[in-house]
């Protein structure tokens, strides 16, 4: 490092303080009784997935663990007075499974022609493809420090001997830093809501072509038919009554799409005790029982939609529980944005417009190197073609197109 600054790495959150972590992790916000509450002007948004209270519950639950093939390698940046002042919260990796970023073609290639890509260090929040804060910095030593975190992660790369080092759903300041050291620019692609101040979703729906809005309509009242009620849970009144029904919907839903769940019941269990007040349990109930429920978490500036499940099929159930309902959440609460998870072009009809999301890689090996950074050039060109004509396909009245860099 430098003369002022030490890196050490640390397996476990345990390892530190929870309120050092966070005052580098959220600068400028405080739990109080459990309540989120904002104690500096200007200060950045709230992200509740790099919170010590999440990244240390997916470790205790043992859902983020070296078993499960994620082996706690935090980095830590200290100044002379031992205060923290950089956290990227790291793991290597043994497999490429919760990560949303896909890169299971690249590990093939390398081992094919006689390379090793596992292990690799991933810096990320696992099983969550929401964007956020990577290389963990406060305000009045971003300037120096994140630079520094950007550098210091490729010399760890090539210290540890791994094949790449993979920084996905970063923020522009990490991605503009990451870059500017060495890392492989990727693009990828979600869909947002945005909060234009609607008053009520049928503000919103106002903004909608005439065809658009009538076909929505449509589809909310038959989502709820057949004696359908939806309830938001959220806080004290989270019960384990509430996580045993939605872990079964969770498992059940899982199982079916991809195989084994990342999540298990204690996660939710630990989760609820730590972080309740920004939790949102949008909940459907049917004959006296629930059916389905959505998990999202909420942040400052945005509600993030996280799993889905259910015990009984219903015609677009599925998009009442996750995407209306989380708009009616969003605008009922001032949240600016709705974020609905990985993928899903499904989502633009219902008011989720294309916005880019960024990542940024170090590959070790320089001829591998310059074949992903071939791929990824054709890649990024691709992405944002299809963005814009996504767009122009959107529900709204007038063609919005959202800035992609």
């Amino acid at each position: 490092m430098t003369a002022d600054f030490t890196l050490r790495t640390i397996r476990s959150l345990a390892d530190v303080d929870r309120e050092a972590w966070d005052a580098v992790a959220n600068p400028g916000w405080t739990i109080e009784g459990g309540r989120l509450r904002q104690i500096a002007e200007g200060a950045a948004p709230y992200n509740p997935f790099v919170a010590h209270d999440f990244l240390y519950t997916l470790e205790e639950s043992g859902c983020a663990t070296d078993r499960s093939g994620w082996l706690g390698s935090h980095l830590l940046v200290e100044d002379d007075d031992d205060r923290i002042v950089g956290i990227v919260p790291a793991y290597l990796k043994s497999h490429s499974m919760g990560e949303y970023v896909f890169d299971h073609g690249w590990a093939d290639a390398y081992e094919r022609a006689g390379g090793r890509y596992y292990p690799k260090l991933q810096v990320s929040v696992p099983f969550t493809p929401a964007t956020g804060p990577r290389l963990l910095v406060p305000p009045d030593q971003a300037a120096t420090v994140r630079p520094l975190l950007a550098g210091a992660l490729a010399e760890v790369t090539r210290q540890l001997k791994v094949s790449s080092t993979h920084v996905t759903f970063a923020t522009e300041a990490d991605f503009d830093a990451l870059t500017g050291t060495g890392f492989l620019p990727r693009y990828d692609q979600q869909f947002h809501f945005e909060n234009r101040g609607y008053g009520s979703y049928d503000d919103f729906l106002e903004e909608l072509a005439s065809r658009k809005r009538k076909a929505l309509k449509k589809e909310r009242r038959e989502a709820l038919g057949d004696g359908i009620t939806v309830e938001w849970v959220s806080g004290k009144d989270l019960t384990e009554a509430h996580w045993d029904a939605f872990y079964a919907f969770y498992v059940d839903t899982g199982e079916r799409k991809w195989g084994t769940p990342y999540l298990n019941r204690r996660f939710f269990s630990l989760i609820s005790e730590r972080m309740a007040d920004r939790i949102l349990l949008v909940m459907a109930r049917r004959a006296g029982r629930y059916i389905a429920g959505a998990l999202n978490f909420i942040g400052s500036d945005a509600l993030y939609g996280r799993n889905w499940g259910c015990i009984e099929d219903h015609p677009y159930l599925h998009f009442e529980v996750c995407y209306h309902q989380a708009i009616d959440y969003a605008i009922a609460h001032g949240l600016p944005r709705v974020e609905a998870g990985a993928q899903g072009a499904h989502k633009l009809a219902r008011g989720y417009m294309p916005v880019t999301t960024r990542s940024a890689h170090y590959i070790s090996d320089p001829g591998f190197r310059r074949a992903v950074e071939d791929y990824l050039r054709r890649e990024r060109a691709a992405v944002l073609r299809e963005g814009k004509a996504l767009a122009e396909h959107g529900p709204f009245r007038r063609v919005e197109v959202v800035e992609q860099d």
